[in-house]
């Protein structure tokens, strides 16, 4: 069987940078942190008082009423927003389209967790009293968001979500990639969304002790490769990419921003939450990546890394790199965009994505940045793309991304 080519033709999102694709690529390249105090609930009392929230957000400058507004959890906004944005983008003619074969395929990793936790409050609140919203399921489902895009649209093709942890929306990408190279669809609408600053979500990950404490210098709290690292900063938003089949996109005319080379696909087995100090289930994605694109690593131009500025992930996945890169490795640029965007859980493989993208389109390496101290466990011959971004043309771009219960998921964007 021919497997068929697979394009990306339409960009939306909205995260800690920008609420659009332009100002996101802007900032991207300067190196904006987005971290600043929590104003989604009161965190005086967590050990972390600070998040990438998206910044001045308000549901009705999206055409969100306020009845909609009540009706869907703020991950579910965020998708809708991304999703509007790629979709107008991309300049389907929904008119002369199959909406059957239309899909949408989304990532999250917590779904409608503010939700859900809103709804325990009142029940405990009222004493016990079930007086349960209608709208509590379908806000919380991870599902909904896709769902609520097809519905928007008409769209008829494949529809579901992928929930696996902070590799959900890269899941999510090589999933409609094979869909659409296999033939189920011609157009799938991707990408991931998550809204996860809650007090749940904070304190468990205070909990775990994966989040970083630096309240006081917080700009500077998200700090991969630096020796201090202490943890990751929690992001949250959306982010969305329209897969089309490549003849599909040739005869509408479509501007083309990237091909999807590939994707790869593992597990860690190793433990619920750390990642295997060697990589090998990094290593395995990485190279399944690789050979499915047909490419040799030394193709490879940059890599968005995980990179979550943890002081066990970030040695290990770097470990990895070597491994598969080999002798190549100096040669290739790295850089990890959560120094700047923070962590969005599930959504941030399709946020990254987006980084590779810009790579590719204005052949500039987004920096890693707060980088200050240099860590013995750490390789600095390699080009971490530290502080500055850095000119490069970029002919292939590989994003990883993993998630808590070991697993991994990374994918390949090129030029045509």
């Amino acid at each position: 069987m021919q497997l068929r080519r697979v394009v990306i033709t339409g960009l939306g999102t909205i995260n800690p940078l920008g609420h659009n694709i332009e100002t996101y690529f802007t900032n991207l390249i300067d190196g904006v942190s987005g971290a600043a105090p929590i104003t989604r609930f009161d965190a005086a009392l967590f050990k972390t008082r600070f998040a990438c929230e998206v910044k001045n957000y308000d549901p009705a400058q999206f055409g969100f009423d306020r009845k909609e507004e009540r009706k869907l959890d703020l991950f579910t906004q965020f998708a809708l927003i991304s999703a509007t944005q790629a979709i107008e983008d991309s300049s389907l003619d929904m008119s002369k389209e199959n909406m059957g074969r239309i899909g949408v395929i989304w990532g999250t990793g917590i779904g409608g967790i503010d939700t859900l936790f809103q709804e325990i409050k009142g029940y405990v609140a009222g004493g016990g009293n079930p007086r349960f919203s209608p709208f509590l399921i379908p806000k919380m489902i991870p599902d909904i968001a896709a769902g609520l895009i097809s519905m928007k649209y008409g769209f008829r093709g494949p529809n579901f979500a992928t929930v696996s942890a902070c590799a959900s929306s890269t899941n999510a990408m090589a999933d409609a990639f094979n869909y659409i190279r296999l033939g189920k669809a011609d157009v799938i609408v991707t990408g991931g969304s998550e809204a996860g600053i809650t007090p749940p979500s904070v304190g468990g990950f205070n909990s775990a002790q994966a989040l970083s404490t630096r309240n006081e210098d917080y700009l500077r709290a998200s700090r991969p490769f630096d020796k201090t690292r202490d943890g990751f900063v929690m992001g949250e938003g959306g982010s969305s990419l329209i897969f089309e089949e490549y003849e599909h996109a040739v005869a509408r005319g479509a501007k083309i921003y990237a091909e999807v080379g590939g994707c790869g696909m593992s597990a860690d087995a190793y433990h619920i939450t750390a990642s295997h100090p060697e990589g090998l289930g990094a290593i395995l994605a990485m190279q399944s990546a690789l050979e499915d694109a047909g490419l040799r690593p030394n193709e490879v131009d940059y890599l968005n890394v995980h990179g979550t500025s943890t002081p066990v992930g970030d040695p290990a996945e770097l470990i990895a790199v070597k491994e598969v890169f080999g002798d190549d490795v100096y040669k290739l640029h790295i850089s990890a965009t959560k120094s700047m965007t923070g962590h969005l859980l599930g959504a941030a493989g399709a946020l990254e994505a987006l980084a590779c993208v810009c790579a590719i389109n204005r052949e500039m390496i987004p920096p890693t940045i707060n980088f200050e101290h240099e860590d013995p466990e750490i390789d600095y011959k390699l080009n971490l793309t530290l502080n500055i971004a850095q000119p490069r043309k970029v002919r292939a771009a590989m994003s990883n991304n993993f998630g808590f219960g070991g697993h991994n998921a990374t994918i390949i964007l090129k030029t045509l």
